[in-house]
C-alpha cells in the first residue's frame, strides 16, 4: 500500500480487488464442495464494509472520502452463508447453477477493478508529464 494523498483511489480500489480475488476463492470452494454433505457456501464481504465507511462522512464529496477513509478498516471477511438452510437432504447448501453465476459476475468485477487500477495509473502518469 502506498502511503500518498496521490493513491488514495488505487489503495481502495486494491482493497477491493483483493476482496474479489477471496470472493473468486470462496466461490471455487463452494463449487469443489457441492457435493460435500452437510458443507455450508462460504461467501466474502467486503462492499458493505466500503459502503458504511464513505457513507460516514455523506456530506463530503467522494474525493473527500476516500482521501479521509482509513483502508485498515476495508478488510475483506469470509463467512458462511445461510447456515440455517440447505437444498438437499444431505445439509449441503450449494446450489452449482447460482456459483457459477456468481463467479461470472465476481469475475466481472475483478476485470473491472484491474482496469480502473490501471487507469488510475495512467492518470498520475500523464499528470507527471
Amino acid at each position: 500500500m502506498i502511503k500518498s494523498n496521490a493513491f488514495d483511489y488505487i489503495n481502495v480500489l486494491d482493497k477491493a480487488a483483493d476482496a474479489s480475488w477471496l470472493r473468486n476463492e470462496a466461490i471455487s470452494n463452494n463449487i469443489a464442495n457441492v457435493d460435500t454433505p452437510g458443507y455450508k457456501r462460504e461467501d466474502v464481504t467486503f462492499q458493505k464494509e466500503l459502503k458504511r465507511a464513505l457513507e460516514f462522512s455523506r456530506y463530503d464529496t467522494m474525493d473527500s472520502k476516500v482521501k479521509h477513509l482509513t483502508t485498515d478498516q476495508l478488510e475483506a471477511r469470509t463467512y458462511k452463508d445461510y447456515t440455517d438452510f440447505s437444498y438437499r437432504l444431505d445439509r449441503n447448501n450449494v446450489d452449482i447453477e447460482t456459483e457459477n453465476t456468481i463467479l461470472a459476475k465476481n469475475q466481472l468485477m475483478y476485470q473491472g477493478l484491474i482496469t480502473s487500477i490501471g487507469q488510475e495509473f495512467s492518470n498520475l502518469q500523464a499528470a507527471m508529464k
